[in-house]
């Protein structure tokens, strides 16, 4: 069965990009590292061979994992979501009624969070209890070490 995965109009030109440099770019150089190796002679006791065919390896199960993830991937549009509550793209600010601090954080597919962004997983604990909620609304969230956390949902914008 396939593993749909969910990502951005960018998060799969990234995913793209980066196969094109590993095929087009990578690829060869590994191929000339092996080829020069094989030139050194004996094989059995040459370790720079040994590495290039190791690193050819991960190379091609990078690859191959790259192509997996793109003919998995559906684009979110961003037009059919209903932007009157939290979801996957939303871009929310929140209030830690705690200690009133104030964040904002968009909600983005787990291959492209990045926290120093300020974009996070949908599937970390915050976000999951944040999805759903509308303006104005309370999320009562339960981190993994058991604490609870409070955070008004001041509001929501769809970049």
């Amino acid at each position: 069965m396939a593993n749909i995965q969910y990502v951005t109009k960018e998060g799969l030109n990234k995913l793209r990009t980066e196969l094109e440099q590993l095929e087009s770019i990578e690829r060869p150089k590994i191929s000339q590292q092996i080829a020069e190796a094989r030139d050194k002679g004996d094989l059995s006791e040459n370790a720079e061979y040994d590495a290039a065919k190791e690193a050819q390896g991960l190379l091609e199960m990078r690859i191959a994992k790259l192509k997996v993830q793109i003919a998995n991937s559906r684009v979110i549009d961003p037009s059919k979501l209903d932007a009157s509550k939290v979801s996957i793209l939303s871009t929310v600010k929140i209030k830690n009624t705690a200690n009133n601090m104030v964040m904002n954080y968009q909600l983005v597919p787990e291959t492209e969070a990045d926290l120093a962004k300020a974009k996070i997983s949908v599937n970390t604990p915050i976000a999951k209890g944040l999805l759903g909620k509308k303006e104005g609304e309370t999320a009562e969230i339960t981190l993994p070490n058991g604490t609870i956390m409070n955070f008004e949902i001041l509001e929501i914008k769809m970049d």
